[in-house]
């Protein structure tokens, strides 16, 4: 019975969430004549109308821990990456955001036209060590105009639990911008799991860990991040799977 109000639930979810998405779509379309601002406010709203509705349809609650060390200005984050959901829910947290995506995310009709508008820095991931190069030097000019540059680390989703393979791109960008670096932590892969269309009920917890200050080497710097990272999220999945094992829901691997 369980998996069954699950299952009606996720596929209601899914259904609005891409109309919800594309009727946003067409009314951003007046933001491409518009200052930057107007787009990124699109995006937040988005984000937060994709949270509400899920948890409204499928009981999918947010906890929010730690918001006071984000602070304002140009700021490094790097966040932990195990779904679609914090492409979009992380959104809010920042005055002024930019992310970095891969460069086939561009192409793709209105969303590109968007993600151009909104000063999203691009990577063409086959470039090698020229795609470092460049993402660095776009991030620099992103970070001098007092934005808050996103990235996942790991370049990818990873599933829950799964062995961590932070990429040392992250480490190039702390060394080349000199700002702060927010680190954030999450459990969402439990309740939105990676290539599955089912929505779970419970709490997705995301944790602004402690800021890391400029200065370190890159080695150093990419083993603290790993570390802060993957022993608050290691927390917290603890803490999600507790939680599905209560409702009585199986949780993703």
């Amino acid at each position: 019975m369980v998996g069954a109000v699950i299952l009606i639930r996720s596929i209601l979810y899914n259904l609005l969430f891409y109309l919800n998405l594309l009727a946003l779509m067409m009314v951003a379309l007046v933001t491409l004549v518009m200052p930057r601002w107007g787009i990124l406010g699109m995006a937040k709203f988005w984000g937060r109308t994709s949270v509400w509705l899920l948890r409204v349809i499928c009981g999918t609650k947010v906890e929010f821990r730690g918001l006071e060390k984000i602070g304002h200005g140009p700021l490094l984050v790097a966040a932990k990456h195990q779904s679609t959901w914090e492409t979009f829910a992380l959104l809010s947290l920042f005055d002024d955001f930019t992310f970095i995506i891969k460069r086939e995310l561009t192409w793709i009709p209105l969303f590109g036209w968007f993600a151009i508008k909104g000063g999203m820095i691009s990577v063409n991931r086959g470039a090698g060590q020229q795609a470092l190069n460049d993402m660095a030097e776009r991030a620099r000019a992103e970070i001098h105009k007092g934005r808050q540059l996103v990235i996942f680390p790991e370049g990818t989703r990873r599933a829950p639990g799964a062995e961590p393979r932070y990429k040392f791109g992250v480490a190039k960008l702390y060394a080349e911008i000199g700002a702060p670096c927010i680190p954030i932590a999450l459990n969402s892969g439990l309740f939105w799991p990676r290539r599955r269309f089912l929505r779970l009920p419970g709490t997705i917890v995301v944790e602004v860990l402690d800021p890391i200050p400029p200065g370190l080497g890159p080695d150093e710097f990419l083993r603290r991040l790993q570390d802060d990272i993957e022993t608050a999220t290691a927390r917290l999945l603890a803490e999600g799977r507790a939680e599905l094992e209560r409702l009585g829901v199986q949780g993703a691997a």
